[in-house]
C-alpha cells in the first residue's frame, strides 16, 4: 500500500516496509516526505500486526538528506517553514524510530548523507549495500548536526570518530563503515532488500516485547549512572517475568521445541 507517491509502504510476514521514494532527487527530503514519513513511523508504532520496520530508499540512494532546492526556495521566498523543521520534522522522526517499541532495521542501499545518515543512526540495526556510503554533510552548508547525529553518532564510534566525521564531512564507504562500527553487516547490492526482510522476520517472530524493554533500557543506560541503569534493568525484568512470551519460552525449552511468540 502508499499513503503518497514520496513513501511506500509494504507489509510482509509482520514487518512493514517504508521505502523513500523520491529517487530522481536522491530520496532528498521535502517537506511532503518529511510529513509522509513522521506519520508512517507513528502508524507502524500503533499497529499491532507490524512487529518490526525497515527503513530503506528507492533507486540509488538511502537518502541525501534535506532537500535544499526546497529549503533554499523557501528561504529566498520569506517563509519561515525551514528554520522549524528540525523541531517539527527531524526530532520527531528520529524519536518515533529510537522510541518505537519494536526493532527498526534501516536497509542503507546507497547514499547516506545529513538527516539520512542520521535516521539509519538512530535505527536498531543496520545493514548496508556493498555501494552505500555515509556523510555527515552538515558543516558543507554551514550548519550543524541535526536528527540526533551527535547523540547517536558518537554512541556507535566515539566522541573523536564522531567529531572527525562532522567537521571533515568525509564520506565513508560501505567497507569503513563495517569497521567503524556505523554498520553491523554489508552485503550484495541486489542482496539487501532479501536480507533486510530475513532478519526483520526474524525479529517479527520473535519476543518483540522483550526487544521493546532492551531498547529501552539500553537507550537510558545511554545516559544514566550505574545505579539507574541496574535499577532499569531489574524493572524490566520484572515486567518481562510476567509476560506471556516468557512463560512459552521456558515452557518450550524445557519441551523441546520452537516457542511461538505472540509479542505478549
Amino acid at each position: 500500500m502508499t499513503t503518497s507517491d514520496v513513501l511506500l509502504i509494504a507489509d510482509a510476514e509482520g514487518v512493514r516496509t517504508l521505502t523513500l521514494n523520491r529517487p530522481q532527487a536522491y530520496n532528498s527530503l521535502t517537506v511532503e516526505l518529511k510529513e509522509a514519513l513522521l506519520a508512517a513511523l507513528r502508524a507502524a508504532a500503533g499497529d499491532e500486526a507490524v512487529r518490526a520496520v525497515v527503513l530503506t530508499g528507492s533507486g540509488k540512494a538511502f537518502c541525501a538528506g534535506q532537500d535544499l532546492k526546497e529549503h533554499v526556495g523557501l528561504l529566498q521566498a520569506g517563509d519561515p517553514a525551514p528554520l522549524q523543521t528540525v523541531k517539527e520534522h527531524y526530532n520527531p522522526i528520529v524519536k518515533a524510530i529510537v522510541d518505537m517499541e519494536k526493532p527498526v532495521i534501516a536497509a542503507v542501499n546507497g547514499t547516506a548523507a545529513g538527516a539520512g545518515a542520521a535516521f539509519a543512526y538512530a535505527s536498531d540495526l543496520r545493514i548496508a549495500a556493498e555501494s552505500s556510503s555515509f556523510l555527515m554533510a552538515f558543516a558543507n552548508v554551514g550548519l550543524g548536526p541535526d536528527s540526533g547525529a551527535s547523540w547517536t553518532l558518537q554512541r556507535l564510534v566515539g566522541y573523536g570518530r564522531a567529531a572527525e566525521l562532522m567537521l571533515l564531512a568525509r564520506t565513508v564507504d560501505a567497507a569503513e563503515a563495517l569497521r567503524l562500527g556505523l554498520v553491523g553487516e554489508v552485503v550484495p547490492d541486489e542482496e539487501l532488500p532479501a536480507r533486510a526482510q530475513k532478519i526483520a522476520a526474524k525479529l517479527a517472530n520473535g519476543p518483540t516485547v522483550a526487544y521493546a524493554k532492551i531498547k529501552g533500557v539500553l537507550n537510558l543506560a545511554a545516559q544514566s549512572t550505574f545505579d539507574e541503569a541496574l535499577a532499569a534493568e531489574d524493572a524490566a525484568q520484572a515486567a518481562l517475568g510476567a509476560t506471556a512470551d516468557h512463560t512459552e519460552a521456558v515452557e518450550a525449552f524445557v519441551g523441546k521445541r520452537k516457542p511461538n511468540f505472540q509479542g505478549k
